[in-house]
């Protein structure tokens, strides 16, 4: 990727007094071309590279900020490497190496690889979601349409759509792209589709509403939960609420939080049984009563 390369030359010129196009090329398996293009773009955002002309010319950056001025500091280049090694939880595992490989694995780098923080962004799906986030970044790429089948809340449905980011949000992955039969914007689980497919035909790419890419704003939090749960679910309120979601009080754990879906609480709430009661809203507590009689009912 382009983004990996262009990091990894800075880390190359900030290892290094001096380097040829010719090494920078090798090292990246691309073009001369490519690298003087990369080098022009470095420029154009604001790292002064120097082209030295004639024998014994090269590549550098500029001594004073080399020293003065480090594109990257340890902590900011061993967050980056983290974040490379959690992308190769649900990424083909050669790509993920090469591009540490660049980043300076030798001696002197500038950071050692061994980042103690680990990052793994994988599930019991992984091979499902490796799939399916490679082929979708070539559809990006590439500006091919997409369409696959979706299980949602309200059933199935086949969709088609031009795919423009592959985000991992509210502990899941997803896809963001535009509807052709919606025509609108929407965001789709990665773990709901099935049947993906990439299409020959091209998009063009569109202008992306501000309002669409704030994606916490499609959701209203207009349902005010209020519940007492017992004392031996604490754990769970502040694994998944934190610590300030409740307050003690005789009768156990007093919780008040709002929510936006109506479904998703029902089922939240009927996972700890017995062990909590919900005072407001009614709807909610007939909901889980409703629940429960049809539970019973299967025995």
């Amino acid at each position: 990727m382009k983004l990996d390369r262009m990091l990894g030359i800075i880390t190359t010129l900030l290892q290094n007094e001096r380097v040829t196009t010719l090494y920078l090329a090798e090292k990246y398996e691309v073009s001369r071309r490519t690298i003087g293009r990369d080098i022009d773009a470095l420029c154009q955002a604001g790292i002064p590279v120097i082209t030295h002309q004639g024998v014994g010319g090269g590549i550098s950056i500029a001594e004073g900020f080399k020293l003065d001025k480090a594109v990257l500091t340890t902590d900011e280049l061993a967050g980056i490497i983290a974040a490379i090694k959690g992308l190769g939880s649900v990424s083909e595992q050669s790509q993920i190496e090469r591009t540490l490989d660049k980043l300076g694995a030798n001696s002197d780098s500038v950071v050692s690889m061994n980042e103690p923080v680990v990052i793994d962004l994988a599930s019991h799906y992984k091979s499902n979601l490796t799939y399916k986030i490679k082929h979708l970044k070539c559809a990006i790429l590439e500006a091919r349409l997409i369409e696959f089948d979706y299980y949602y809340e309200k059933g199935e449905s086949h969709r088609r759509i031009e795919p423009y980011f592959v985000i991992f949000k509210w502990s899941s992955w997803y896809v963001f792209g535009f509807c052709t039969s919606r025509q609108d914007w929407r965001l789709f689980k990665l773990l709901r589709i099935r049947h993906l497919n990439v299409l020959e035909e091209h998009y063009i790419p569109r202008e992306i509403p501000s309002e669409k890419l704030d994606f916490y704003a499609r959701y209203t939090n207009d349902i005010n939960l209020i519940a007492i749960f017992e004392p031996s679910e604490k754990y769970k309120l502040v694994e998944t609420y934190g610590f300030d979601s409740f307050t003690q009080i005789p009768d156990g754990l007093r919780f008040e939080m709002d929510f936006t879906s109506r479904d998703f609480l029902v089922s939240w709430l009927l996972g700890f049984g017995g062990k909590v009661k919900v005072l407001e809203p009614p709807d909610i507590v007939e909901a889980l009563k409703a629940a429960a009689k049809k539970i019973l009912s299967n025995y």
